[in-house]
């Protein structure tokens, strides 16, 4: 069913042609010095490795930017309107993986400017602005990929400029038509089944306010698959479409009917302790010995749901296990792995996740022996802050948004060939 999926990098660049004014140093300056600002500049970070490079700036309104490449040495500068840049009073501008480091200021009157001093040369992904949704800020989002020399000096020169909708996102990478008209890998679409946790009897985590996690979850199932089916990349199917409980190895056994290429369970979390200061989104994967006490815990109490539908064990088919099913069982983990660790970077340019968000544990759901499978807790309905934004459309749009970004890159190589 196409378990093998080749993970495939093939990001092309295209530039509007503009003039890029080249430009030495820049002092860093205060944010009093900033006149006549519209926006203000509130934080900022840099993350990934040497692979792959994110960098974000949080924002109190959506901007206009321009982007472009100065060489010898290799540098990203980011264009903006006039800004006031209020960091924390112990923030200090840090490099990582593809940024060696960063500073930012006034270049002229109503203009600002960051510049990305770059251990390497790099190319650009993508660049997109999420908008702010209650207490979370607008977000500038823009993803680096190393390139050759060669490459990054085709892009000197231009520029590309963004004033974007709300909301959207602007791919710069494009295929060209040699790669669009290439044979496909196989001719079926990817197949990604999306599983709304409980339902029915099992009503999930409850709320402060009532909030019902069997409901967030449902409708949030439903916009996702709505959002994957829109692309026309891949065949969506839910587990279940209705207030209905389901049984944790039938919702497996749907994924694997289905031939499943990619199994995503959504759920929301309750603790009792601590519940006032712990919110934000987390990932896990499957694994007998569970990364923390908070997954483990997580993982009992899903997995109880079982227990509160009234299901027989008895009737539950014995696990199988033989030298080709352990074989598949690691491929399909480090599938698992990689997907979510995909999910994680884009969830983090789009809502709040917990601590160390990528975890693992024996959740029964996840054990599709040959089904990438990941289960993400959306946020924490015993958190006030996170009860109120999961029931936001806004919130909704976003985190659904990062997971499909996550989805494309995790199947970058076959939708390449459609």
């Amino acid at each position: 069913m196409g378990l093998i999926i080749r993970i495939a990098k093939f990001y092309a660049l295209s530039f509007f042609c503009l003039s890029v004014a080249l430009f030495t140093a820049l002092p860093t300056i205060s944010a009093a010095s900033a006149q006549n600002a519209t926006s203000v500049v509130s934080d900022a970070r840099v993350a990934g490795d040497m692979s792959r490079t994110r960098f974000i700036l949080d924002m109190d309104a959506e901007v206009g930017y321009s982007l472009s490449f100065l060489s010898r040495p290799y540098r990203l500068v980011i264009d903006l309107p006039s800004v006031d840049f209020e960091f924390p009073r112990e923030f200090a501008p840090r490099g990582r993986g593809l940024v060696k480091s960063w500073r930012y200021g006034a270049v002229s009157k109503g203009r600002s400017r960051v510049v990305l001093d770059l251990n390497s040369p790099v190319a650009l992904d993508k660049t997109f602005l999420l908008p702010g949704v209650q207490d979370q800020p607008t977000r500038l989002v823009i993803d680096l990929i190393e390139t050759s020399p060669d490459e990054f000096d085709a892009a000197v020169g231009r520029s590309v400029s963004h004033t974007l909708p709300v909301g959207a996102a602007a791919s710069v990478a494009k295929v060209d038509a040699a790669e669009a008209k290439a044979p496909r890998v196989e001719n079926r679409l990817p197949v990604i089944v999306v599983d709304p946790g409980h339902g029915g009897v099992d009503s999930g985590a409850v709320g402060s306010n009532g909030t019902l996690e069997k409901a967030i979850v449902l409708n949030f199932g439903r916009f996702l698959k709505q959002k994957l089916e829109e692309l026309g990349h891949y065949q969506v199917y839910l587990t279940r479409d209705e207030d209905r409980f389901i049984s944790l190895g039938n919702r497996t056994r749907i994924a694997r009917a289905q031939n499943a290429d990619l199994f995503i369970s959504i759920h929301a979390d309750s603790i009792t302790s601590g519940a006032e200061t712990t919110r934000g989104a987390s990932i896990y994967t499957l694994s007998e010995k569970a990364s923390d006490r908070m997954a483990h815990a997580l993982a009992r109490r899903e997995n109880y749901s079982d227990v509160i539908g009234g299901v027989n064990f008895s009737d539950e088919p014995d696990e199988v296990t033989d030298i080709l099913v352990e074989l598949t069982r690691r491929e399909t983990k480090n599938f698992s792995i990689h997907f979510a660790r995909l999910v994680v970077e884009e969830l983090k340019s789009a809502t709040t996740v917990i601590k160390n968000p990528l975890r693992s544990a024996g959740f029964q759901v996840l054990k599709s022996h040959d089904v990438p499978s990941v289960l993400i807790e959306l946020g924490f309905l015993s958190n006030n802050l996170d009860e109120k934004m999961l029931g936001s459309d806004e919130w909704r749009e976003r985190v659904s948004d990062a997971i499909v970004q996550a989805t494309n890159s995790f199947f970058q190589a076959r939708i390449a060939q459609q």
